[in-house]
């Protein structure tokens, strides 16, 4: 049994304190394995910057409107002069106005079709109106502009619901900001 003994204690490594670990100098392998560590993340990092950069410069060519055939995503029309908008967006507000009709026989799906079809044309002819005043003119034309698109949104989601007295406040609202819009412009 007392040859046994020395096995054993040689075979468990004597305990170190935690604060006798604090004072030994890191071996070449541990510096090693955080360098490489270190290395590897900051070549992620460059990369991923180098992706972004790409991703940035090549932006232009991607969402170039020459190469989107799909959708226009800007709201002033790029070939709608001023002049022209001002020029159709009474027709448009007029074309608003009568959803009335649909309205007053509750063709509820058919006037959420006519409100959107009419209200992003005026949507657009009032934004690139907007867009050419001058800065001190711009407060009360956004004022009414959330106002009118506001209640059609409200007046489509009541449409949808089938919500008459709601339909009829939206539209009601909708018509005194269109007239007080007209009257500005």
């Amino acid at each position: 049994m007392m040859a046994i003994r020395p096995l054993v204690s040689q075979a468990i490594p004597p305990c170190i304190s935690s604060t006798f670990s604090r004072h030994v100098k890191p071996s070449l392998e541990s510096r090693e394995i955080t360098l490489k560590a270190l290395h590897s993340k900051l070549s992620r990092r460059i990369g991923a910057m180098a992706t972004l950069a790409s991703v940035l410069l090549a932006g232009d060519a991607i969402f170039n409107k020459e190469f989107a055939n799909g959708f226009d995503f800007s709201l002033v029309a790029p070939e709608q002069t001023v002049e022209e908008a001002q020029s159709v967006i009474r027709g448009h507000a007029r074309e608003m106005v009568e959803v009335k009709a649909l309205l007053d026989s509750e063709s509820w799906r058919v006037a959420q079709k006519e409100l959107r079809r009419s209200s992003s044309r005026l949507k657009q002819d009032l934004f690139t109106i907007i867009q050419s005043k001058p800065g001190r003119e711009r407060p009360p034309l956004r004022k009414l502009y959330e106002v009118i698109f506001s209640n059609v949104s409200n007046l489509d989601f009541a449409a949808r619901d089938e919500n008459a007295s709601l339909v009829w406040e939206c539209y009601k609202n909708i018509v005194v900001a269109l007239d007080d819009l007209l009257s500005i412009i």
